[in-house]
């Protein structure tokens, strides 16, 4: 799925008489998903920077205030980076269907559609009566396009004709700029197998987008997973559920000592994995990274993500945020619930967010808490890291210093089942007294058996020209159970 950015710079206004240019931006962001629009004003003032800001704003894509030689060359670094590494896709292409009884059936794997403002999107699956059905669908906006705090990206399950199993949504809480935004919900047939959604049969998974006037109006790419988890084998006792952070909670001793360089992935699909350890990456406003950490049964991550003190442009007026946001295996976003916030305020001075996950167990999908629901199956564990859009007029460096302190708590066990033996020492935390670990290196492996069901293919490139002017910068490569949360 293709991505293609403009990137126009101005030191004046248009004179090119009609039609105006913020009228052809606005069709071409109407016309296709993947286009942006971004604008330079070099020097520019009063009626020639409004032009710019009305092409970025329709065009899908930002607008950079140059003032000086320096600042042109930090905003076009930044804009043209920020294209090359935009969002890796992999998946079957599939075209949801505006009513239920036209939806496509999907199979267990990864697919591409889209999505417009105000659209519902249906598929259909088939599910036996005792397996768990996991659904997922990632939307990747254009960064930094135009969005309201209160925008959303809502999954359901559905069942009959009336029947809702499951929904979720999630919004992005924030309006500097757009950010890849997950929302995901499971069908869990109950112990008795008693409810209506315990039954075998077509089941209907929904993707809905909820848009604001003046928010992007573009179609989103949206990249969606289905994944089907069996029950456990008959006879077989699962361990108790693990509601409570324990030893995972803010006290937490996690990694010091000097950071190893790590680069973050674009997306779910290209996540770099991490070990216990200190990484050190750098981020561009508006970009998001990506990392993942393998957690087995009974473990769980816990993770600090600390912004760098970098010098500011002077007269820096404005603040932004840093966020970050922790995904299960199946791509279920994971709150704070009370004891993580997953954002700080961001001025240029250090910042830092902490995040964890309660222990990995079988029966947390039979609790009610989002946060500890969708942690019942061992895996990739993703981190996502955000920098907000503001921080493109507070940064005088193109890129931030970001650095992630890692740690895996406790022993993996051989299975879901109680009693389940530990794997051997070497994959719990042994942490010293300030969190250290005897080995901070990559692991390798799943970190447990667990959740499965993907399958994708995807190329990657980036060519950048610039041409009289212009750059551009191209990319090629019935229970209800309802949660709401925001982004990263």
């Amino acid at each position: 799925m293709a991505t293609r950015t403009i990137l126009l710079i101005s030191d004046g206004e248009d004179n090119c008489g009609t039609p105006q240019p913020c009228e052809v931006a606005e069709q071409l962001g109407k016309d296709g998903a993947g286009l942006r629009i971004d604008t330079v004003g070099f020097q520019v003032k009063g009626r020639a920077r409004e032009q710019l800001e009305c092409i970025a704003a329709a065009g899908n894509g930002r607008y950079y205030d140059a003032p000086d030689a320096k600042a042109l060359a930090r905003q076009l670094q930044r804009a043209s980076q920020l294209s090359a590494d935009g969002y890796r896709f992999r998946g079957k292409r599939v075209e949801g269907a505006t009513t239920g009884e036209r939806a496509p059936l999907l199979a267990p794997g990864q697919y591409l559609d889209t999505i417009g403002p105000g659209e519902k999107r249906y598929y259909a699956v088939d599910l036996d009566a005792v397996s768990t059905a996991d659904f997922s669908a990632t939307a990747v906006p254009q960064p930094g396009a135009a969005v309201d705090t209160f925008d959303a990206l809502r999954t359901s399950v559905e069942y009959g004709t009336d029947s809702s199993c499951a929904t979720n949504t999630e919004r992005f809480y924030q309006k500097e700029g757009a950010t890849p935004l997950t929302s995901a919900v499971a069908r869990i047939p109950a112990p008795e197998g008693t409810r209506v959604c315990d039954r075998a049969g077509r089941y209907r998974l929904v993707v809905e987008r909820e848009s604001k006037n003046g928010s992007d109006a573009a179609r989103w790419p949206l990249e969606l997973v289905h994944g089907v988890e069996a029950p456990l084998k008959k006879g077989v006792t699962p361990a108790a559920s693990e509601p409570e952070y324990g030893v995972g909670d803010r006290s937490a001793a996690l990694p010091s000592g000097d950071p190893r360089d790590a680069r973050g992935g674009t997306g779910f699909n290209d996540a770099k994995q991490l070990g216990r350890g200190v990484w050190r990456d750098r981020i561009l406003p508006s970009q998001t990274l990506w990392y993942k950490v393998p957690v087995g049964w009974g473990q769980q991550v816990r993770y600090d993500v600390e912004f760098a003190n970098e010098p500011t442009v002077e007269q820096a007026s404005w603040y932004s945020y840093g966020a970050t946001q922790l995904f299960t295996p199946g791509r279920f976003p994971v709150g704070g619930g009370g004891e993580f916030t997953s954002t700080a305020v961001y001025s240029g001075r250090p910042a830092a967010i902490r995040m964890g996950s309660v222990p990995v167990s079988w029966t947390n999908r039979y609790e009610y808490r989002p946060t500890v629901q969708p942690v019942h199956t061992g895996g990739d564990f993703y981190i996502s890291v955000t920098l907000g859009a503001r921080a493109a007029e507070i940064a005088e460096n193109p890129q931030i210093g970001v650095v992630l302190r890692v740690s895996v708590l406790g022993d993996e066990r051989a299975g879901p089942e109680h009693g389940a033996p530990a794997l051997g020492k070497k994959t719990g935390d042994r942490a010293d007294k300030r969190g250290n670990s005897p080995s901070a290196a990559d692991s390798d492996g799943t970190g447990g058996a667990g959740w499965t069901g993907i399958a994708a293919a995807a190329g990657a490139g980036a060519v950048v020209v610039v041409i009289a002017g212009l750059v551009f910068v191209r990319s090629r490569r019935g229970v209800v159970t309802q949660t709401t949360r925001g982004s990263a």
